[in-house]
């Protein structure tokens, strides 16, 4: 997978643009995420993401960084193994791209705010 584009409140993965927050997981876009609460990301909106532990997640906390991660996403994170990276959409969006070439990666991206 590879995101194309990132602007404010829309991405392009392999060709196919979204308009709603995603997870990108190996192989498939979830365009249906939403987090129990908006702006505050916990470990209940990536219970598919333990599930099946990538060796990197990558968070795309908005365009201007609004949405937060709980303390708890990154003690789950390191819990599990994960490196967890936090940045705004648009440099997850291109840390993804960089990672995803050799390793398994998901990313959580907030695409607006």
């Amino acid at each position: 997978m590879r995101i194309d584009d990132y602007a404010f409140g829309h991405v392009t993965i392999d060709g196919n643009r979204y308009t709603s927050d995603v997870i990108i997981y190996p192989g498939r876009v979830d365009a249906s995420w939403w987090r129990k609460q908006g702006h505050y990301l916990q470990p209940v909106d990536l219970e598919e993401v333990w599930r099946e532990p990538p060796e990197v997640l990558v968070v795309g906390t908005g365009a201007s960084g609004v949405m937060k991660v709980a303390p708890e996403v990154e003690a789950r994170a390191e819990a599990l193994g994960i490196e967890l990276i936090v940045r705004r959409s648009e440099a997850a969006c291109q840390e993804f791209n960089q990672l995803s070439q050799g390793r398994r990666v998901v990313a959580c991206l907030h695409l607006t705010c």
